[in-house]
């Protein structure tokens, strides 16, 4: 296995290919797909390409980073899941942040829990990290459901400094 990709039953989590730019795009301007990210506001498809590159410096830097995650099924982008540096919340810091964003198509069929586990076993079992910390906005139910299916247990209630949004830190035991 590559950094760059695992194999779980359903989806691949691979590197970002020059194919992912359009439904990347496509699910960053989608209201309801980020409604719970930063001040909520949609992004453009110039933004989006922006996100892949840091993505892809933050594998080059850190040696972790966010996968693309594509469906078996499809062969398609469905989303990202994997590690991060969480500068924007720095009292969690050095803690690594794993988090995940999916199109809306995707919701309801555990993709998101199935992606995160196999990020996280590979954070956990392969590179070692073991102080690993999510953060969803308060509202956002469905990621703190996967946290709490990773495992996580409830750290703290805060405010994100960059859109002063009330979230919710659940970190690994």
């Amino acid at each position: 296995m590559t950094r760059h990709e695992i194999n779980t039953e359903r989806l691949l989590l691979r590197g970002w290919k020059p194919e992912d730019h359009a439904p990347f795009a496509a699910m960053c301007g989608d209201p309801e797909v980020m409604r719970y990210i930063g001040n909520g506001s949609t992004r453009t498809p110039d933004d989006a390409a922006r996100y892949i590159g840091s993505f892809e410096r933050e594998w080059t830097e850190r040696g972790f980073g966010l996968f693309a995650v594509e469906s078996k099924q499809t062969g398609g982008l469905i989303g990202f899941t994997g590690l991060s540096w969480p500068g924007f919340l720095p009292e969690v810091l050095p803690s690594i942040e794993i988090g995940w964003r999916f199109s809306k198509p995707s919701w309801g069929k555990g993709y998101a829990s199935e992606a995160a586990s196999a990020a996280l076993s590979f954070g956990v079992n392969e590179l070692g990290i073991t102080d690993i910390v999510s953060i969803y906005q308060i509202g956002n139910g469905a990621s703190a459901r996967i946290m709490q299916k990773l495992g996580m247990v409830f750290d703290r209630r805060t405010i994100d400094p960059t859109c002063e949004r009330e979230v919710e830190v659940y970190r690994l035991p």
